[in-house]
């Protein structure tokens, strides 16, 4: 069985598990209230299929975004649960017992999900100092963001008060390290996110590159979006900024037939700075001589315990790190993919001090 079949019967039977341990809970009520109860659990199971599975210009808004929101905070109410119940059962296996077992678990998951909410919704502002050894004529202040994933789940309002965010930086140059768009860039045009995008205040300008659900929801509808804002689009380019700083933006590595990064014809005598979504071959980079790199793709896990999932598929997962002569940045993201929480992680909008421990002669 293929993994993309293996996910979904893994996520029925672990409803089951769940309803199962339900079912035993709720004994006491009337047939009237388990068949009301059940019919509203397996709602909110089976609503997780319909969000990827029925998508239309034609359907209205609302109900799309309430099928993705509960649909994919399903997925993680039935991860904790089911890590839960394992526990309980393992202890029932040394008979030890706990009275009311299923609703201790049950309001200790919401309880968890309710901080998850919150945790996302309240993005942390980090800030850093990146000090190169080369001459700049004076200080950046650079904010980059990555994964804001606008869609279904992050919508205008929450796009409007992250640009308010930015803003409050006062940035001289703005980066966006891909993943702009979900899936689908229908509700950004029934929005008008281009106007908010458009909000965003940053003399240098506003970069970005492409990501792989960017390239999900079409890499010629995102640049079709992407042309009614300000923001631009580096695809296997390079711009060339004030103070004679050159920024490299890369194609996602959706695209196999991309230009390597050793390609790029740079002046490794003045600053380079690397927009990369997916921070894979790190080596490459120092080798290339790039002084910074910043990244995101990997959400830094979103949810514990997916963290120990990503710190081990990637190099680096999240954080700063100095490799050979490169300084690179891996985001955690500002927004998320699917569900509603951050719970082990932060999402977060960095601030870098971009500075140079050399004259400026």
């Amino acid at each position: 069985m293929s993994l993309f079949a293996l996910v979904p019967v893994l996520y029925l039977l672990g409803n089951a598990y769940v309803f199962w341990h339900g079912c035993r809970a709720l004994k006491p009520l009337s047939k009237g209230w388990k068949v009301l109860l059940a019919v509203v659990f397996w709602g909110g199971a089976l609503s997780f299929f319909p969000e990827f599975l029925w998508h239309s210009a034609s359907s209205p808004l609302f109900l799309l975004r309430f099928l993705h929101q509960v649909g994919t905070a399903w997925l993680v109410f039935t991860l904790y649960m089911v890590l839960a119940l394992l526990v309980v059962d393992v202890l029932r296996l040394f008979r030890l017992r706990i009275k009311g077992s299923f609703w201790i678990v049950l309001g200790l998951v919401l309880v968890t999900l309710c901080y998850g909410y919150y945790h996302y919704k309240h993005p942390t502002v980090r800030t850093l100092d990146i000090v190169l050894d080369k001459p700049l004529e004076h200080p950046l202040t650079i904010v980059a963001v990555s994964d804001v994933h606008l869609g279904y789940g992050t919508g205008k309002q929450q796009l409007a008060e992250y640009v308010r965010l930015m803003n409050a930086q006062h940035p001289d140059l703005v980066l966006i390290g891909g993943d702009l768009i979900d899936h689908d860039i229908t509700p950004l045009w029934q929005e008008r996110m281009q106007d908010e995008l458009n909000r965003i205040q940053a003399p240098m300008g506003v970069y970005m590159v492409p990501g792989n659900h960017d390239y999900f929801a079409g890499a010629s509808a995102c640049d079709q979006f992407i042309r009614r804002t300000q923001i631009h689009l580096l695809r296997d380019s390079i711009a060339q900024l004030p103070d004679g700083i050159q920024l490299i933006g890369r194609d996602d590595r959706s695209n196999r037939s991309r230009i390597p990064l050793s390609a790029f014809q740079i002046d490794t005598s003045r600053p380079v700075l690397l927009l990369d979504h997916q921070p894979y071959d790190l080596q490459e980079t120092a080798r290339c001589g790039i002084d910074f790199q910043f990244s995101g793709h990997t959400h830094h896990g979103q949810i514990w315990p997916l963290t120990w999932l990503t710190d081990r598929i990637f190099e680096l997962s999240y954080g700063y790190r100095m490799i050979g002569g490169s300084q690179i940045y891996v985001s955690s993201g500002l927004s998320l993919w699917g569900p509603p929480f951050r719970i082990g992680t932060d999402s977060e909008l960095v601030v870098f001090q971009l500075k140079s421990n050399k004259d400026n002669k």
